[in-house]
């Protein structure tokens, strides 16, 4: 499992091509650089370990997908990134 953070910071989980909060509520499927949310809308874009929204990113759209949810993780904020875009609205 792999760890991702939003753009200001908050820490996702990423287990395969599975994103959960870090609650452990399932927030998306990874589809190349791409993040999609579980009824297959656009959610962000991977930035080396971020996730950003970025406005010309979301005309794209893909499957829906389902997961269990997993445990939460006790993971840290990191510090926010000047990277172009803007957070993510996935739960926390």
């Amino acid at each position: 499992m792999s760890s991702l953070y939003t753009k200001n910071g908050r820490p996702l989980q990423a287990s395969g091509s599975n994103v959960y909060s870090r609650s452990g509520t399932y927030v998306g499927r990874i589809s190349g650089e791409k993040v999609y949310d579980p009824s297959g809308r656009y959610a962000g874009t991977i930035v080396g370990n971020r996730v950003v929204y970025r406005s010309t990113d979301r005309t794209s759209i893909s499957a829906p997908s389902v997961s269990a949810p997993r445990a939460g993780s006790a993971s840290a904020h990191a510090a926010g990134s000047a990277i172009w875009g803007d957070e993510p609205d996935f739960p926390d």
